[in-house]
C-alpha cells in the first residue's frame, strides 16, 4: 500500500516532456539579450572615447597656437598659414581652424570638426596678448 500511494502524486511522464528544452530557451534568450546590451554599451562608450578625444585635441591645438602667439608674436592677423589648416583636417575629421582679433590684444582661436553622420563641434580660445619690451 505504500508503494502505490508514492506513485500516485507523480505527474505523467507525457506532461513533463520538453519543459528542460524550455527551460533552457529562455535562458538562452535571458542570457543573448544581456550580450546585446553588453555590445551596444560598449559601442557607446567607444563613441564618447572617440568625442572626447576630438576634444582634447581640439583644445590642444586651439591652445598651441596661442601659445605660439604669445611666444613669436608678430602680426597676428596673418598667423594661421594653409599649413596649419591642412594639419588640422589631418588631426580632426572635417577640421577646420578659423583666428579673430577682438582688438589689438584679444585673439580666439576656433577650431571646429564633424564626424561622418554626426553633429559639429567646436573648441573656442581666447586669450590677451602684450608685448614685452626687453
Amino acid at each position: 500500500m505504500l508503494n502505490r500511494s508514492r506513485h500516485e502524486n507523480r505527474l505523467p511522464n507525457t506532461v513533463q516532456k520538453g519543459s528542460v528544452l524550455i527551460e533552457s530557451l529562455v535562458a538562452l534568450v535571458i542570457f543573448s539579450m544581456g550580450v546585446l546590451a553588453l555590445v551596444g554599451l560598449q559601442s557607446a562608450m567607444i563613441k564618447n572615447s572617440s568625442d572626447n578625444r576630438y576634444r582634447a585635441e581640439a583644445q590642444l591645438i586651439a591652445q598651441t597656437h596661442i601659445a605660439n602667439m604669445m611666444a613669436y608674436g608678430g602680426d597676428a592677423a596673418n598667423y594661421i598659414t594653409q599649413v596649419d589648416k591642412d594639419k588640422i583636417k589631418s588631426q580632426l575629421p572635417n577640421g577646420t581652424l578659423t583666428f579673430s582679433a577682438l582688438t589689438n590684444t584679444m585673439v580666439t582661436v576656433t577650431v571646429g570638426w564633424q564626424v561622418p553622420g554626426g553633429n559639429p563641434h567646436q573648441v573656442n580660445a581666447s586669450s590677451y596678448l602684450f608685448d614685452v619690451m626687453p
